[in-house]
């Protein structure tokens, strides 16, 4: 028998009492869920029989003779007796019954809705009518139209159907008085085993036998952990704790997640036996036994035992240097080579091996390594040191930056001559070493230093340079297995330092490649007060570029441009832009028609998109501007590039709306162009991404950076502008990982004193007169000795235009660089120069004017065409 005052009694009682209160739970759900179902088995019985009588045959003639009630009772009656519906009823349209199971309401008013049928659909309900509360269904009755006549409807008593509910009720108390029985007749088997395995002991007994257990576990100094059969440490003493430096949370959670050591943690993960185990765990050797627990019926897991075998110290000393050493590898491994930068290289190899293998380590490399070149012939053993590090300030090493020759006799010439390294275990018994420089070799001697080993850094069998390790008094001398080490760890060093060499390699040639395709200089031009900057990228050479190029008529073009991807390729495609765009330019095409030719060009270059590289046409973005300085108009448009930003003489800043087109490459809609009115003292700021994007800051951020940047740039210079812009955006501590062009113009007007113009008629007589108003400007300009050039030029050019073009004709002189004279026309026909033969009479106008200027074109306008030709002019004449 079970008392009650054992643990296994309680745990019955209460488990009864829990069991009492489910069943009587589940007993009322399912007499609730019972009723529900009976009262939805009655809502669509009612349905059911209104359905069909509704749409049985005769109904709606019945509804529709003199007495519908003679018909219709009886048939009703019928229907409600063979159904079992306690009520069928019939109505007209307006309600009024025909049929009831009660003769007395006959023709009276239905109770219930009657809208929604009317409306013709059924409706079903619970309502208290005339006989009770009741639970029908009403349907229409339709005719061939469609037409609502009259309604049915059926239904049933809710006494009805909680009769069924209480019939059910005998059936449901029944099993659950099974389901209690069962329940408790488990319970009773379940507290018989609970009482064999606490022995009959009571919650006392109990409490006071795992004190005792708790004392003694915690007080032996050998660790006890017992790990359930899922993985999770269920219990550890404090010994346990100890040896293995276990978080205060520890149990309860797997043990993989606990930080120990791999070795103790799969040995407790998979519950392995094992006895007097030794196993590392951070700087001890602990001995571990481990059993299965699951025996006698115990519930699965294991049971581990940890001894500390302290007295162990060679065995644990041996252990603890050749985890050092791994530990010195992998750290090398991780920390040295994460940069591509050779000197960077070669300081994280010096800081990586103090003071975990030597107290001082120096690097020395060969100065066609440093420079990114192959290294030559390492013969001489001539080298630059490179890095120093050690722990601490002022050993009396060469510094960094010295170039270094190496005797013959010292343990680095050595080394490089075997290709491998050399064990100098006490500098004072090396002469070689010390026949290097006598003096420095004494002083470091002095220092402490008494033991070196020196490897050549080695990669594809070529010697890049030598690593020093040094130690000092404290330290033990370098012995046969720290060279071995030192090899290995120079090994990976040497790879990582050939890599920074070839990127360095590449990199320059990059930037060297694309500085000689940039501007190597402003050209002459007096439209314009242009600045630059050009930034290359730290982490390669992009594929940035800006041009000024000076147009006819005294205008200027500016463009901007931005090539994907970087290194060589990024430079050599902007190069082949680079030309384009002066190609085109010096076809005098306006700014959406040159980069529509340029976008041509990238689509017939790049059909399949950029190489593997990623440098290609497609997607390059370009802006183009050209200013005029006589109109003081600017007219700008962008392939997928930045818009420029002016700034006003008063300071403001606004950046300017200009139609944003496809990136270069992209099939899509046509490049348009803005034209803006400039005044005299505007800058016009043309930029590439790289000056206002960074990662983590949204574009929108960086372009209002750089319009506070324009806003409080000190001066109203070309100059001061970059300068303030730059100083502003690029902080000096931030590294730069795009390359940034930026271009300011600050623009400048033709005086209204250098032009003159002049309306031609249509009419060859008009010359003349325009040629003696040109020899007038001229001697008003100071420029007298061209006058007999310029007339015949300006005379052929305008009669040119009176005969072969169409109104308006006009001609324009204007003085800056050169004298540049202009005659426009209505007509797009381009004139072209021919060689007249002896006997022609015509045909040498433009031979004329070709021999007397210094250079002359044509440029299309919206309305015509202009012919130009420019003169040179002293320079006094120029002020």
């Amino acid at each position: 028998m079970l008392g009650m005052r054992t643990v296994a009694g309680q745990a019955l009682v209460l488990q009864v009492v829990l069991a009492l209160l489910i069943v009587a739970a589940g007993v009322a759900a399912l007499l609730l869920q019972a009723e529900r179902y009976s009262e939805r088995a009655a809502k669509d019985r009612s349905l059911a029989v209104a359905q069909s009588l509704a749409r049985s045959p005769g109904i709606v003639e019945a509804l529709r003779s003199p007495d519908p009630t003679s018909v219709l009772q009886r048939r009703a009656e019928a229907v409600r007796e063979r159904t079992r519906v306690d009520f069928v009823v019939i109505t007209d349209d307006q309600g009024i019954r025909y049929t009831h199971p009660e003769r007395d309401r006959i023709g009276k008013k239905f109770v219930g809705d009657i809208e929604t049928p009317l409306g013709g659909r059924a409706v079903t309900e619970t309502i208290d009518g005339t006989i009770g509360r009741l639970v029908q269904a009403v349907v229409p009755v339709k005719d061939e139209q469609g037409d609502v006549v009259g309604l049915v409807s059926a239904g049933v008593l809710t006494s009805a159907v909680g009769d069924v509910v209480d019939r059910q009720l005998p059936v449901l108390l029944g099993g659950a008085a099974v389901a209690l029985a069962v329940a408790t007749t488990g319970m009773v088997l379940v507290g018989r085993r609970l009482s064999r395995q606490t022995h009959g002991l009571g919650p006392a007994e109990m409490a006071r036998m795992y004190e005792h257990y708790d004392a003694v576990l915690h007080a032996v100094r050998e660790g006890v952990l017992i790990v359930g059969g899922d993985g999770r440490l269920l219990m550890a003493n404090n010994e346990a704790r100890r040896l293995l430096s276990l978080p205060a949370d520890a149990e309860g959670r797997p043990v993989v997640e606990l930080g120990m050591d791999a070795h103790i943690t799969e040995l407790l993960a998979t519950g392995r036996v094992a006895t007097d185990e030794v196993v590392a765990s951070g700087d001890r050797l602990l001995a571990v036994n481990n059993r299965p627990a699951d025996r006698h019926g115990s519930p699965a897991g294991a049971v581990a035992t940890l001894r500390d075998t302290t007295e162990l110290h060679e065995l644990s000393g041996k252990a603890a240097l050749a985890r050092d050493r791994l530990r010195l590898l992998y750290d090398i491994s991780v920390t040295v080579g994460t940069t591509l930068d050779v000197r960077r290289t070669a300081q994280e190899l010096a800081e990586a091996s103090v003071p975990g293998f030597a107290d001082f380590t120096t690097v020395d490399l060969l100065d066609g390594v440093l420079a990114g070149e192959e290294p030559g012939s390492a013969s001489s053993v001539e080298m630059r040191r490179a890095a120093l590090s050690g722990i601490a300030e002022g050993p009396p090493f060469f510094p960094v930056g010295r170039l270094i020759r190496f005797v013959e006799s010292s343990p680095q010439a050595q080394g490089v001559g075997r290709a491998r390294g050399v064990l100098a275990a006490d500098l004072r018994e090396s002469p070689g070493w010390q026949a290097q420089d006598p003096e420095r070799a004494q002083a470091l001697m002095d220092y402490g230093i008494h033991s070196m080993i020196t490897v050549p850094l080695r990669s594809r069998n070529t010697v890049l340079g030598l690593a020093n390790f040094w130690r000092t008094e404290g330290s033990e001398p370098f012995e046969v297995d720290d060279l071995s080490l030192a090899e290995e760890v120079c090994a990976h060093a040497a790879a990582c330092v050939d890599n920074a060499r070839r990127f360095t390699r590449e990199h320059s040639m990059a930037v060297t490649l694309q500085q000689s395709l940039l501007p190597s200089g402003l050209p002459e031009q007096r439209a314009l007060e242009v600045a630059y900057r050009y930034l290359p990228a730290q982490a390669g050479v992009g594929g940035d570029w800006f041009d000024v190029i000076p147009l006819p008529g005294a205008r200027v073009a500016l463009v901007v441009g931005d090539v994907v991807g970087h290194g060589l390729h990024a430079a050599a495609t902007m190069g082949r832009l680079r030309t384009a765009v002066h190609n085109f330019s010096s076809l005098d095409m306006a700014p959406e028609e040159l980069l529509g030719r340029l976008n041509e060009l990238a689509l017939q270059s790049d059909p399949d998109g950029a190489d593997l590289s990623g440098a290609g046409l497609t997607g390059a973005t370009c802006l183009y501007a050209i200013y005029d300085p006589v109109a003081r108009r600017c007219t700008v448009a962008r392939a997928g590039h930045l818009p420029p930003a002016v700034v006003a003489p008063d300071g403001s800043v606004a950046f300017a709306e200009v139609p944003a087109g496809p990136p270069l490459g992209v099939p899509g809609l046509p490049i348009e162009s803005a034209e803006m009115e400039l005044a005299t003292g505007s800058r016009l700021v043309l930029y590439t991404d790289g000056l206002v994007e960074r990662r983590g800051r949204d574009i929108d951020h960086g372009l209002g950076l750089l319009r506070d940047a324009l806003a409080g740039a000190d001066g109203d210079g070309a100059e001061e502008t970059c300068q303030g812009v730059l100083g502003t955006l690029l902080p000096q501590q931030q590294q730069q990982k795009d390359d940034i062009a930026l271009l300011v113009a600050r623009t400048h007007s033709v005086p209204a004193d250098r032009i003159a113009e002049w309306d031609v008629p249509s009419d060859p007589a008009a010359v003349a007169a325009v040629r003696a108003a040109v020899g007038e400007v001229l001697e008003r300009w100071g420029v007298s000795e061209e006058a007999f050039a310029t007339e015949l030029i300006l005379s052929e050019l305008v009669t040119n235009a009176i005969r072969y073009g169409s109104s308006p004709v006009r001609a324009r002189l204007i003085l800056d660089r050169a004298l540049i004279c202009e005659v426009w026309d209505g007509s797009s026909t381009s004139p072209h120069l021919r060689h007249a033969a002896t006997m022609d009479e015509g045909g040498r106008g433009l031979f004329l004017v070709a021999q007397l200027s210094d250079r002359w074109g044509t440029r299309y306008t919206p309305n015509g065409k202009v012919i130009w030709t420019e003169q040179p002019v002293a320079p006094a004449a120029q002020a």
